[in-house]
């Protein structure tokens, strides 16, 4: 597990979505306390919804849910069994909430959009306004 979590796990709140299969089940909201996950489904429906709540953190603090078991469990069913509904398993922990990308791929990737929309496929252009680009914002994004 020491792979899978962050270093301070033992002081951090972590929440994540796992697929518990059968009647009544589905994706379910998760903490993890001690190595153990906690269904904390109750709190919201979607990681979405929980973390539109304006007490998120202390909500999944205070929660209190049953054990769905160890997370070593849930990671050793997760890479034998995949995504199979018929396991239970680990999910993505976003689900209906929006994911903007952030980082210097997405700057880069930015600027040469605005740079190719603007040369409109004139290579010589396209030097010419990456020069402005470069004089404004500098060369290291």
């Amino acid at each position: 597990m020491a792979a899978t979590l962050p270093h301070d796990a033992d002081r951090a709140l972590l929440v994540g979505r796992v697929w518990v299969p059968g009647p009544g089940g589905g994706p379910t909201l998760v903490t993890v306390r001690d190595g153990q996950l906690l269904d904390i489904g109750g709190l919201a429906p979607t990681m979405s919804a929980l973390l539109d709540r304006a007490d998120a953190a202390q909500a999944v603090q205070a929660a209190a849910g049953r054990t769905l078991g160890p997370l070593s469990d849930w990671l050793a069913e997760t890479a034998a069994h995949g995504p199979d509904t018929a396991h239970r398993h680990l999910l993505a922990p976003n689900d209906l909430q929006v994911v903007k990308a952030a980082g210097v791929t997405f700057a880069a990737s930015m600027v040469e959009r605005v740079i190719e929309e603007q040369a409109r496929g004139d290579a010589g252009r396209a030097e010419a306004v990456r020069r402005q680009v470069v004089a404004v914002v500098g060369d290291d994004l």
